[in-house]
């Protein structure tokens, strides 16, 4: 996994990873398949947004307490936070240039 994407150990790791700036949540398990494929997708992005948007990644298997908050029903889910404030939800695995398209979006 890419140096630039971050998996989230506990619900203060969490907090701390999302309360600035902009940063896209992607709540994952892994033994799912689409997962997966979204992470490749992440890894290919994650050199582009630098300095613009971090990336961290939720177990929802060993965080069940975030996705819970969250109201995860489904994986993968992404979100797009702006100083921990939800400004987009995905569900599904989703392209590098949406991801791209919806981070320029919240920098404006």
């Amino acid at each position: 996994m890419s140096d630039s994407i971050q998996i989230l150990e506990t619900e203060a790791d969490f907090a701390a990873a999302t309360a600035s700036g902009i940063v896209i949540v992607d709540f994952f398990a892994t033994w799912c398949r689409p997962c997966r494929m979204q992470l490749s997708i992440l890894e290919t992005l994650a050199s582009d947004l630098a300095g613009k948007a971090k990336i961290v990644k939720v177990d929802t298997d060993k965080l069940k307490d975030v996705a819970e908050k969250w109201g995860i029903q489904s994986i993968p889910t992404l979100f797009l936070l702006k100083d921990g404030q939800r400004v987009q939800q995905f569900v599904g695995v989703q392209q590098a240039d949406i991801l791209r398209s919806a981070v320029d979006q919240a920098l404006k």
